[in-house]
């Protein structure tokens, strides 16, 4: 909101399709909203239900699991990996359009519960029930590849000088874990996260695409590039497909430069 120069559904009608001006550098859409202050909140968007996603089911699910079944192993770590084989196994789109699809009548009945709240009515206002349902349908499946690198990793470390020491000393799981196993998985984690937020932000604006992931009036990448890719506005208004499209094909290529550079 501070850095957009119009609010993201103020319209003006009297200046649809408008091409770039001063006033509006990308243009206007079919309701004369202008187009650089809709990337800009469907960016914010997109980075914000990547990051949960992320944190939620990359950092809290994907590396505690991962330490658990690496280090405590058993039928632990087999009812951990056969779980995560079953997600795996299963087509993961398919599964997150069904769970948005079901999942969003709850969710918006949970949150219409609440609206006389004065602060669960500004969250509904904001779209806080998309934003709830996405990350949560996407941190669902988000956990299951850095799990398997983790445990990966720890297989091994659990075997070290310093780790057997420790347990001979009668360190307990947890401390061996928080302070013997996770620092030395810390980087593959960091790269592991930043390479999985451009794959995060791909299924969000799928989903928006769709329909059925951030929904109007609140502006999603998924949603502005589907408005923008029939023929008719091709042909007649294209930058309404080309401005966002650039903007995702820019944000995906900057998250992947950062995993990049992490990694080297």
């Amino acid at each position: 909101p501070w850095v957009s120069p119009y609010g993201y559904n103020e319209q003006d009608l009297d200046n649809t399709f408008a091409g770039p001006t001063l006033a509006h550098p990308l243009g206007t859409d079919r309701l004369g909203r202008d187009m650089l202050s809709r990337v800009i909140w469907a960016s914010q968007t997109t980075v914000i239900i990547s990051a949960a996603a992320i944190f939620t089911g990359g950092l809290v699910l994907g590396v505690g699991l991962g330490l658990l079944a690496g280090y405590v192993g058993g039928w632990l770590d087999n009812f951990i990996m056969r779980v995560a084989d079953a997600f795996f196994a299963l087509p993961d789109i398919l599964l997150l359009l069904l769970i948005t699809a079901t999942v969003r009548p709850r969710v918006e009945g949970l949150f219409d519960k609440f609206e006389s709240w004065p602060v669960a009515g500004g969250l509904v206002e904001a779209g806080a029930p998309d934003y709830f349902l996405v990350f949560g349908a996407l941190a669902l499946f988000g956990w299951v590849g850095i799990a398997r690198l983790i445990r990966s990793q720890v297989l091994s470390l659990r075997e070290s000088d310093y780790v057997l020491a420790a347990r001979a000393s009668g360190v307990s799981v947890g401390r061996i874990l928080a302070r013997h196993l996770l620092p030395n998985v810390s980087n593959i984690i960091i790269v592991s996260i930043t390479f999985s937020l451009g794959a995060m932000a791909g299924m969000e604006i799928m989903l928006s695409w769709l329909g059925i992931g951030i929904t109007y009036p609140h502006p999603s990448f998924g949603a502005m590039i589907a408005a923008g890719s029939d023929l008719s506005s091709l042909r007649a208004h294209p930058h309404l497909l080309l401005v966002p499209a650039t903007v995702v094909a820019l944000l995906l290529f900057a998250f992947n430069l950062l995993g990049d550079a992490l990694n080297d």
